[in-house]
């Protein structure tokens, strides 16, 4: 079974210099374009498998109203609806975290999150990361730490580093 951590550390990735706060920015803003995408597709695709259960009479939804105002006046649906789209948008950063270290958005601005040891985090430290990042918000403490870590960096023991140009 193959597992998202590496059992030896990387050593070419390891003491390399960590990231700035604008390049994260540029990369977060990069992302946060694509987190969109991802997140509007899980939205017709939550909506659509509630229109699916409505037809099939699984699901009860107040009639002769739009699906998704039907979708806020009961708020079981709703929350159900709304954790879908977290799980999606956390799942996008945490599969790419862990699998290689790099979103989309993190290749174009050539970074990299890992451990210090330069070996890849694990699915459930992404998940972490996710929340601890705060939305972004975790990453104003780089403005005020000497270490170039964010706060979710810190708490998730990794770091974001700058790869060598190609």
């Amino acid at each position: 079974m193959r597992t998202a951590v590496t059992a030896t550390p990387n050593y070419q990735l390891a003491g390399l210099p960590r990231a700035s706060f604008l390049h994260r920015l540029g990369a977060a803003i990069y992302d946060a374009l694509l987190a969109f995408a991802v997140y509007a597709l899980a939205g017709i695709i939550g909506l659509a498998v509630i229109a699916m259960l409505q037809q099939l009479g699984w699901l009860s939804l107040a009639s002769n109203t739009e699906l998704a105002l039907a979708l806020q006046q009961s708020p079981v649906v709703h929350a159900i609806y709304q954790l879908w789209l977290l799980i999606c948008v956390v799942g996008f950063y945490s599969y790419f975290w862990s699998r290689t270290g790099q979103t989309l958005g993190m290749k174009a601005w050539q970074l990299r999150v890992q451990h210090t040891n330069g070996q890849n985090i694990s699915p459930v430290t992404a998940v972490a990361r996710c929340f601890w990042s705060l939305l972004g918000l975790g990453n104003l403490l780089l403005l005020l730490s000497q270490q170039q870590l964010a706060l979710q960096d810190r708490l998730s023991d990794s770091e974001v580093v700058q790869l060598p140009k190609r």
